[in-house]
């Protein structure tokens, strides 16, 4: 069997450790790289090196950006009383992409996670208080997600803004059945959040 050329080899061994590509995705990802004209691949590598030349996170809410404070916190049409937690920054691109929520956000660094030693102290919880001092925040609200680590997450933060800042409001994403689903197809753990959330009408 022929051996990949070494600047091929090195190229797709790198590109097989990227999320959902294993070395035969990574090959063919290397070979289409090829067939593309010259300039396209050198402004493909500036591109990356620009991720790592050009990006930072913003100092008041710990998104990526190519400025800071980031868009979305110096956008004066947003709310400035509610912030949303999330934990990572794909899940606010995920909420921004709805279009529907429009106050602040705050990234936490992560969920606490004892078995993975991911501690309290590791997450951004001193800038988060920081942030909380300024006193225009009234509400917090959790996008942690529904996973042991997210509800572990969720109590840690509540009892820390219940003991230091009791005047803020506390609340979370609603759970429970989604939309144009049938109450026969929903999973018990599911219909246990519905009830446990459920809304007056």
């Amino acid at each position: 069997m022929q051996q990949l050329p070494e600047p091929l080899k090195v190229l797709v061994g790198q590109l097989s450790k990227l999320p959902g590509l294993g070395p035969k995705s990574a090959q063919r990802l290397a070979m289409t790289l090829l067939k593309w004209p010259e300039k396209q691949t050198r402004d493909l590598g500036q591109n990356i090196h620009d991720l790592r030349d050009k990006l930072h996170l913003c100092d008041r809410c710990g998104a990526l950006s190519d400025t800071d404070p980031c868009a979305i916190c110096i956008n004066e049409h947003r709310a400035t009383d509610t912030l949303c937690l999330v934990p990572e920054w794909d899940a606010m691109l995920a909420l921004e992409d709805g279009g529907f929520y429009k106050g602040q956000y705050f990234i936490i660094g992560g969920l606490i996670a004892p078995l993975e030693n991911v501690t309290p102290e590791q997450l951004e919880l001193d800038k988060l208080k920081q942030r909380l001092l300024e006193g225009t925040i009234t509400e917090i609200i959790f996008a942690l997600g529904t996973t042991i680590e997210a509800e572990n997450t969720v109590s840690y933060i509540k009892e820390l803004v219940k003991r230091e800042f009791p005047h803020i409001n506390v609340s979370r994403l609603a759970q429970g059945i989604p939309l144009g689903s049938d109450v026969k197809f929903v999973d018990k753990a599911t219909l246990r959040q519905s009830l446990n959330y459920r809304q007056k009408l």
